[in-house]
């Protein structure tokens, strides 16, 4: 069985090479069995923006911020994924937030 590492790194592999969706389902895979793995979230957030898929984008999103809540990128890209999601206000609240704690 890999390691959370080893499995992010060939869902990694598998974006590379094109096959975006199999990536998103190898990512899926992973948080399930690793609820609190933020670089495997933070990845699903954009990979799901790129196929569209917004709510679960900013899902995602929403969950790096649980496990990151002191890194401003974490809300930055929460901020993204509203905007793509049409979610302008929580995306103003979190860009605000990014910008607060970068001072």
């Amino acid at each position: 069985m890999p390691t959370p590492d080893e499995a992010y790194a060939a869902a990694e592999k598998l974006k590379d090479e094109g096959k975006l969706e199999e990536a998103v389902t190898a990512l899926e895979t992973l948080v399930a069995e690793q609820p609190d793995f933020a670089l495997a979230h933070s990845a699903l957030s954009a990979w799901c923006t790129r196929l569209e898929r917004h709510e679960k984008a900013v899902e995602h999103a929403r969950r790096v911020c649980e496990l990151e809540p002191n890194e401003p990128f974490s809300y930055t890209a929460l901020s993204v994924a509203c905007m793509k999601a049409g979610k302008i206000p929580e995306a103003e609240d979190a860009l605000a937030r990014a910008r607060t704690m970068q001072g």
